[in-house]
């Protein structure tokens, strides 16, 4: 019975300290019969094991936040503060210039950097990296003298082209021109197509549009207008094939980028003046020759259209020139008309 009566008070549940036990429909324990003393340890036991296991799961947790934080610290994961100085570009360049960062460097200057760059340690100067992506928060922040905050991960030259194309594609404030000068820049680079296609996104058909887009226009044309974020694929391209088909096109518009303010328009409207100048009529168009000192240094450009004659001069060239010009043209005038008297 005894045995009997300390198994039941395993199994059966035991009222609370208090309670009555006389009603037990005459089918328990005889009440006369001494049971065992209420099993207390059982709740106890649970209680300890429990906590043992809470605190094993915490020591569990613990140790796996520290592994991945060690797995962060070795993989280049962590966010770690650089020196703008120590930063060096990316080896194939994917921006124009032309960026405005003042937005975004009075953003850096109210809320601080939000998002970190990616970089990898140098593979030719130790204590030097190379920025994947974040080229302008790395400039803006440059400027107001903070330092970087960066992820600094190893990378093969593939991993870093494929990681600085697949941010700007998240991103999506590259331009057309910029994304397919890219391309280009890669592929004379000697990476693969497969490479390129990971790095922007697109697929071989897509790739090759880009390419083809920017292979037929002058690299100094595409440069002077600039990254034209407002310009999309189409008008381009039939920029592109303007070129291709018009053995006067690139004289066309280098004129209009020899123009004394060109580099100080906008470069949307840049693109636009070059659209324009290369749609109108051919009998329209102005002959130009660009005038260059025996130094080598451009001075400007002699434009003529039928009876019209139009000398420019380069903005970088020496503006007291302009004045100087313009007193000896009378003295060059009658020196002419000597000449030619002369002559007969």
């Amino acid at each position: 019975m005894a045995r009997k009566g300390v198994l039941a008070d395993l199994i059966e549940k035991k009222l609370p300290t208090g309670n009555s036990d006389d009603d037990d429909g005459g089918g328990g324990v005889d009440k006369q019969t001494p049971t065992a003393p209420p099993f207390q340890g059982a709740a106890g036991t649970r209680g300890a094991i429990g906590a043992i296991s809470r605190s094993i799961a915490g020591l569990t947790n613990a140790a796996s936040d520290a592994e991945r934080l060690r797995a962060q610290l070795t993989s280049g994961d962590a966010v770690v503060e650089l020196d703008p100085r120590l930063l060096d570009s990316s080896p194939i360049a994917d921006r124009l210039n032309g960026h405005d960062v003042r937005e975004l460097l009075e953003s850096i200057k109210v809320s601080g950097q939000q998002v970190p760059i990616l970089v990898r340690p140098h593979p030719a100067a130790q204590g030097r990296y190379q920025i994947a992506y974040g080229h302008r928060r790395a400039r803006a922040l440059a400027e107001i003298g903070r330092p970087v905050r960066a992820v600094v991960r190893q990378l093969t030259d593939e991993e870093l082209v494929v990681a600085q194309g697949q941010e700007n594609n998240a991103r999506r404030d590259l331009s057309y021109i910029e994304r397919a000068l890219y391309a280009s820049r890669l592929e004379k680079a000697g990476y693969s197509r497969e490479t390129l296609m990971a790095a922007l996104a697109v697929d071989k058909t897509q790739l090759s549009k880009l390419i083809s887009s920017v292979a037929k226009i002058p690299m100094n044309i595409i440069e002077a207008i600039g990254p034209a974020p407002g310009i999309g694929r189409n008008r381009w391209v039939a920029l592109a094939q303007k070129f291709d088909s018009d053995d006067q096109a690139i004289l066309v518009a280098r004129s209009a980028i020899c123009s004394p303010d060109f580099g100080d328009i906008e470069t949307n409207r840049r693109f636009e003046i070059i659209e324009k100048a290369l749609q109108e009529p051919r009998s329209e168009r102005a002959k130009v020759e660009a005038v260059v000192a025996a130094s080598g240094q451009k001075v400007g450009q002699v434009s003529r259209s039928g009876r019209d004659l139009k000398i420019s001069i380069d903005k970088k060239f020496d503006t007291a020139f302009v004045e100087f010009l313009v007193s000896k043209l009378p003295i060059l005038a009658d020196e002419f008309s000597k000449a030619r008297k002369e002559d007969m």
